[in-house]
C-alpha cells in the first residue's frame, strides 16, 4: 500500500500519518509514504511512482484535483484501489474519506457567534483550493452574512512552515485592522500564525481566535496562559490516520459497502480544556468520547489501533 502525501508537514498532520502507519503495521502492510512537502507537481510524480511500484492500494492525503486527477485516473485503470482522504474526484471507482468539514466549520463558528454576537468585526485566515478548507469557507460566508458580520480582512497562505509563515500576513492585516474583535482561521497551522501574530501585536486581551483541527500541540497552545485561541472543531488525527487505513484494507478485501466515509468533528473550547485540566489528546478522548472513531470502517478480522 502506498500513502501519497500533499504534506506531512504540522503536528495535525505528523499525528495523522502515524496513526496511519501504525494502523498498517497492525494489519501488516507494507506502506510506502510519499510526502510532497505542499509542491503540488511533486505530488503528481510521487502518485505516478506509486503507480508503478507494484502497490495494490494507494491512499491520495490532500492535494488539487488539477494535479493529481489524471494519476488518479491511471491508477484506477491499472486496478488498483484507490482511496482519497479530502480530495474531490469525480472518478465513481474511488473511495473518499473526508472529516464533516461542514460539521466541523458550524461546531466552531457556533462558540464564535456566541462569543461574539451580531454585527461584530473580524479578521479570515485561509487558503483557496484545498477541498476541507473551501467547505469551511462556504460554512463561513454564509455565517459572515447571517451575523451581519464586518469582514475587515482575508490573508493566508499554506507553505512547509505553514504557521510561521503567516506570522506577519496576519499581523499587517492587524496593524490596518486592529478593532477585529475575532479571527476564523480554519486550519490549526493558520491557526497557530493567527495566535503569534495577535500575541505579537499585544491584542491578545482584545482579539479572539477562532481555528479548527486538534492536536497535543494546538491543545499546549490554546491552553497556554491568556491565550487568543478560544475554540476549535476537530477530530483526533491519529484516528482518522487509522481509520482511512482500515477503509483501504476493507476495499482491497472487497467489503467495503460505500464509496464515501465522513469522519465527524465536535466543538472544543479553552474553557473546556482549561476547567478539564486537558494537556493532550489522550485526556481529550477520555473526556470527549465522540472523538472515538474505533467503530468506524473496521471488521473483527481488522486489529484496531484507534485509541
Amino acid at each position: 500500500m502506498a500513502l501519497v502525501r500533499q504534506s506531512g508537514a504540522g503536528d495535525y498532520f505528523e499525528q495523522w500519518g502515524n496513526g496511519a502507519k501504525a494502523q498498517a503495521k497492525a494489519l501488516g502492510i507494507d506502506l510506502t509514504v510519499y510526502d510532497a512537502q505542499a509542491d503540488n507537481a511533486k505530488q503528481a510524480t510521487d502518485l505516478s511512482a506509486a503507480i508503478n511500484s507494484g502497490a495494490e492500494a494507494i491512499i491520495v492525503d490532500h492535494g488539487f484535483p488539477a494535479t493529481i486527477q489524471p494519476e488518479i485516473d491511471k491508477a484506477v485503470k491499472k486496478g488498483i484501489k484507490v482511496v482519497v482522504y479530502d480530495v474531490e474526484t469525480k472518478n465513481p471507482e474511488v473511495v473518499s474519506t473526508k472529516q464533516d468539514d461542514a460539521s466541523m466549520a458550524n461546531a466552531v463558528l457556533d462558540v464564535m457567534t456566541k462569543e461574539l454576537g451580531k454585527k461584530a468585526e473580524v479578521g479570515y485566515v485561509n487558503v483557496a483550493g484545498y477541498a476541507a478548507l473551501d467547505k469551511r469557507d462556504t460554512v463561513w460566508r454564509k455565517r459572515v452574512t447571517e451575523n451581519g458580520w464586518k469582514q475587515s480582512f482575508k490573508v493566508g497562505k499554506v507553505t512547509d512552515s505553514t504557521a510561521t509563515d503567516n506570522v506577519p500576513l496576519v499581523s499587517a492585516a492587524l496593524t490596518q485592522h486592529s478593532g477585529v474583535a475575532g479571527i476564523f482561521a480554519p486550519y490549526d497551522e493558520l491557526a497557530k500564525g493567527t495566535v503569534l501574530a495577535v500575541q505579537n501585536k499585544k491584542l491578545a486581551g482584545k482579539v479572539k481566535v477562532f481555528g479548527a483541527d486538534v492536536s497535543n500541540a494546538d491543545i499546549q497552545v490554546i491552553t497556554a496562559k491568556n491565550s487568543p485561541w478560544a475554540a476549535t472543531a476537530g477530530t483526533d488525527p491519529s484516528a482518522v490516520g487509522a481509520a482511512v487505513v482500515r477503509t483501504t484494507a476493507l476495499e482491497l478485501a472487497g467489503r467495503l459497502k460505500t464509496k464515501s466515509v465522513e469522519f465527524p468533528a465536535v466543538a472544543i473550547t479553552r474553557d473546556f480544556l482549561v476547567s478539564k485540566k486537558i494537556q493532550n489528546l489522550n485526556q481529550l478522548r477520555a473526556a470527549l468520547p465522540a472523538l472515538n472513531l474505533s467503530k468506524v470502517s473496521t471488521a473483527d478480522w481488522i486489529p484496531n489501533v484507534a485509541h
